[in-house]
């Protein structure tokens, strides 16, 4: 079996620094990044099987710097690997083209075994990150059929009205999306304001009435 050769772009040093030092000799690291202008440059010089892609960077960041690199090469693999696991990050990067998508706290052995799947073909997802990636594409839509109401909310305020809509206190919302109860507030105050609607309950009977609950 052949050892995949990566390029790793990321603005930060010690996180690249950290990532080779993972990856050890599972595979060639061809070179190095931290800009997009700079990840252009060296994708279309070094020609990696797989580039690993930090998806926030200065200056349009991962979704920029695919976009960029699919006009000289069309096939080039990317994999995303962040810190995020916002699901609007993981959709706009495979959008964008990305192969897959990995969160931060992967192990070393994983990380090259990810590697080597997307050099290969696969597509690869750290397992909670996969149910977004299908959520998202088993609900495109043509346009006609897409709700303008529900189509102004982010992936995140959806899934925060659903629980909502379930009878999930703010608490337990917090603890089942790993995030802290006055972003939760934050989520449910922007839903009320966009949606146009005065409390929780109201909130409720028009989740119902979109079927956005069992």
């Amino acid at each position: 079996m052949s050892t995949p050769s990566v390029v790793i772009v990321d603005d930060h040093a010690i996180f690249r620094a950290g990532v080779k030092a993972e990856l050890g000799e599972g595979v060639e690291l061809l070179g190095e990044a931290d800009s997009v202008e700079d990840a252009v440059r060296a994708i279309a010089k070094l020609e990696p099987d797989v580039v690993l892609l930090d998806v926030h960077m200065p200056g349009g960041g991962g979704v920029q710097v695919i976009e960029q690199v699919a006009k000289q090469r069309p096939h080039q693999r990317f994999l995303a690997l962040s810190v995020s696991d916002d699901p609007q990050d993981v959709i706009a990067i495979v959008r964008a083209g990305a192969r897959g998508y990995v969160t931060k706290t992967i192990t070393g052995e994983e990380l090259t075994d990810a590697v080597r799947r997307v050099r290969d073909g696969d597509a690869v997802f750290s397992p909670r990150l996969a149910g977004f990636v299908l959520d998202a594409f088993a609900g495109d839509l043509p346009a006609e059929q897409v709700d303008p109401e529900l189509d102004q909310l982010t992936a995140r305020e959806r899934e925060v009205l659903r629980y909502i809509a379930r009878g999930y206190l703010y608490k337990e919302i917090a603890l089942r999306l790993h995030i802290s109860v006055k972003t939760v507030e934050a989520h449910v105050s922007s839903v009320l304001r966009k949606l146009q609607l005065s409390n929780r309950h109201e909130l409720s009977r028009w989740a119902v009435s979109r079927r956005l609950v069992d």
